[in-house]
């Protein structure tokens, strides 16, 4: 998969360096991967929540920490919507974000 893009994850690895471990793992295991649909990332991720076609949430650091994408999965495009905290997630609109 192609991840757009890469340097949100750096830049909030910066500011929660405690992160930083778990989201290079997530980008490095999704760049390799070739996801066909949300059952693929269900496949490996069973902490993800899938919110609709495209829309992912994926649990970083025991859940301390979430990252939505968007997935394009006929042309292998990951769009990095949102990182943060937990409970930064909690004031977001998962979908519309």
């Amino acid at each position: 998969m192609r991840v757009i893009a890469r340097k949100p994850l750096l830049q909030f690895s910066i500011a929660h360096p405690d992160a930083k471990a778990g989201l290079d793992a997530w980008y490095h295991e999704a760049r390799a991967a070739a996801w066909k649909s949300s059952a693929d990332i269900k496949a490996r991720y069973r902490s993800a929540s899938l919110i609709n076609k495209r829309r992912v949430v994926f649990n970083i650091r025991g859940n301390k920490f979430r990252l939505v994408a968007d997935i394009n999965y006929p042309v292998g495009i990951v769009y990095i919507r949102f990182i943060g905290t937990h409970e930064e997630y909690g004031r977001i609109d998962v979908e519309n974000i």
